[in-house]
């Protein structure tokens, strides 16, 4: 069975978003993402245990697909460009009651109820199943206890004040995984909930 893996980047105090438009995320989708070599490679390393996709549509229609689809036309030599790659080669699934049919290329539309959706996704035959969205996705994800393993990707920032992704889900006991630091300040840390 597939599993569920949410990744987001939070800062050290839990907060996945700032109320203030501020420069804290060690990467970004901008070109001056300062990630380190080994964080690249193993990021690039685990995502190729992803074969689908689960994308918000909000994300989706703000952007994420074309930003990595432009950046899979870039040289090799570009150091996303692997990230890039296996973005536009997934498969992606989007869920919405809004929107009938996809216009990204490999990207499908699923309607109805989420729980019975994903479960029909995790059963499926390949590999795990990533999923990039915003806090308020994740959080329904977390809250309805659909996510296998949750990788948080925590910056060398205090925000004081934002927003945060386990405020629907309540209490939550976790299981470590693993965690790693890298030199870029980035600590990765792998939870998956005690069931």
């Amino acid at each position: 069975m597939k599993k569920l893996i949410l990744q987001m980047q939070m800062s050290v105090d839990g907060f996945v978003g700032a109320e203030e438009d501020k420069d804290w995320q060690v990467w970004n989708w901008a070109d001056d993402n300062r990630w380190d070599e080994a964080l690249k490679r193993d990021f690039n390393n685990h995502f190729q245990s992803i074969d689908t996709i689960l994308l918000s549509s909000k994300m989706a229609e703000e952007g994420y697909l074309t930003h990595w689809g432009n950046a899979a036309r870039r040289y090799p030599q570009d150091p996303f460009y692997a990230f890039a790659q296996r973005i536009v080669e997934a498969r992606k699934v989007v869920p919405s009651d809004r929107l009938d049919t996809s216009r990204w290329e490999r990207t499908e539309v699923r309607s109805g109820d989420l729980a019975r959706e994903l479960g029909l996704l995790k059963a499926e035959e390949g590999s795990n199943i990533g999923v990039f969205g915003g806090a308020g996705f994740a959080s329904a994800l977390i809250a309805a206890g659909l996510v296998d393993e949750i990788q948080l990707y925590i910056n060398p920032a205090a925000l004081g004040r934002g927003t945060r992704i386990f405020s629907e889900a309540g209490f939550q006991n976790l299981k470590l995984l693993g965690a790693k630091a890298y030199d870029c300040g980035i600590v990765v840390s792998r939870y998956a909930p005690v069931r």
